[in-house]
């Protein structure tokens, strides 16, 4: 009987079916980089994957304190939308949507995009108001939405509780149909995949302790638990700790850094076929491919690096969920997480260049961080390359906190997620 370890398993699963090897787990950094990314999630990866498709730039590396994928590209719930109030921010996340819809011919590797649907329910006729605000600014950017009276949602999701007699009764709803889910980590392994064959360093347990700089205060190269490696271009993308390493170069973000809840169910057969979200009682949930339901909390409210759920809040969350589609009060939750999310004074990310030549930073992302990953990566990528920011990413400057050109999606886009 042929025998078979659990790597070799692992490498059939992500991809040794198409001959392709994950030659990263053997890479140790070179002397010397043309960049460098930090972070080896979805953003970073995505980074490095663009920089050498698009740009040429092909002696690069990304540096991960831990394993691809591990940090918030592992602990999201998949959801993918574009439907913001602010010009920036629907071009922003609109862009990345358009990459979604063709990335896994693009990577040559199934990242499960699923356009399902994505729907915001409305409670309150302050929510009807905002919804409907929000339907006539995504329309003038091009950006699909509609509005759904409360037989018109059910109809588009058949669990969902419309009655008039629950805390929050569902008076409507705005539904963006491109909207949809995708599988969290699949979008690292594609991109890592894609970057690798591209010549891409991929070095994981390499932890950054340091920036230097050279004497007149430009990027010279990095520290490393691994040693020093010299590069003149440095991009950080490591969401929940970018505050740390870009401190590391004497550069201060507006950031601070919270846990952000979710959890999922056992799993069973297909019941729920598109992604609701509800602002008032700050709930949303879909299911996975795996028969999963996947359900999302809020942040906590204080600032911390862990990643652990807080019961509270994920039994608030349940007894909304649980009041709006009664079928699964009897379901039984399979675990909980909770992942750290970066957040900026106006909820919206950077993606800039820092006062630090040669130092780029892409962060902040709060919870809107993963339907952006190849929005983010694609324009990050031009910004490192060019040593300029992409029409899309201009806005989103450190500056604007200091001269009050905020992008304020903080109570404009429903749930923030």
């Amino acid at each position: 009987m042929q025998k078979f370890s659990a790597w070799s398993l692992l490498k059939e699963a992500f991809g040794g079916q198409q001959g392709w090897q994950p030659q990263w787990r053997r890479a140790a950094p070179k002397a010397e980089y043309d960049a460098i990314i930090v972070g080896g999630g979805g953003h970073g990866l995505g980074a490095a994957y663009y920089l050498a498709a698009e740009h040429g730039l092909t002696n690069i590396a990304v540096v991960e304190k831990g394993w691809i994928g591990g940090g918030n590209t592992g602990r999201n719930t998949t959801i993918i939308r574009s439907n913001y109030l602010f010009n920036e921010s629907a071009q922003l996340y609109d862009h990345s949507v358009k990459l979604w819809e063709t990335l896994s011919q693009v990577l040559n590797y199934n990242v499960m995009f699923s356009p399902r649907g994505v729907m915001m329910l409305a409670h309150t006729v302050h929510d009807v108001q905002v919804f409907k605000r929000h339907i006539h600014a995504n329309r003038a950017n091009g950006v699909d939405n509609e509005w759904l009276t409360p037989e018109e949602a059910k109809a588009f999701c058949p669990p969902l509780n419309i009655g008039d007699d629950i805390r929050y009764p569902v008076m409507g709803a705005a539904l963006q149909r491109r909207g949809g889910t995708a599988r969290h980590d699949a979008v690292a392994w594609g991109y890592a995949r894609a970057a690798d064959a591209l010549g891409v360093d991929i070095i994981e347990n390499c932890e950054v302790t340091g920036i230097r700089r050279d004497a007149n205060g430009a990027v010279e190269g990095i520290e490393t638990t691994r040693g020093a490696i010299r590069t003149r271009k440095v991009g950080v993308s490591a969401a929940g700790h970018s505050s740390v390493v870009l401190g590391m170069a004497g550069v201060k973000l507006p950031l601070e850094s919270f846990p952000l809840q979710a959890l999922v169910s056992e799993p069973v057969k297909p019941a729920f076929p598109c992604v609701v979200m509800s602002n008032s009682i700050h709930a949303y949930i879909s299911q996975s491919d795996k028969g999963e339901l996947v359900i999302g909390a809020s942040s906590d409210s204080y600032n911390s690096y862990t990643q652990r759920g807080s019961l509270h809040i994920n039994a608030h969350t349940l007894a909304a969920i649980c009041e709006l589609f009664p079928a699964f009060r009897r379901m039984r939750m399979l675990r909980n997480w909770g992942g750290i999310v970066d957040v900026t004074p106006d909820r919206s990310p950077i993606i800039a260049k820092t006062p630090v030549k040669g130092l780029y930073v892409n962060c902040g992302w709060g919870t809107g961080g993963f339907k952006a990953t190849p929005g983010s990566a694609h324009v990050f990528a031009h910004t490192i390359a060019h040593d300029e920011p992409h029409p899309i990413n201009a806005p989103f400057t450190i500056e604007r906190f200091r001269d009050g050109l905020l992008i304020d999606e903080a109570a404009a886009a429903a749930v923030a997620h």
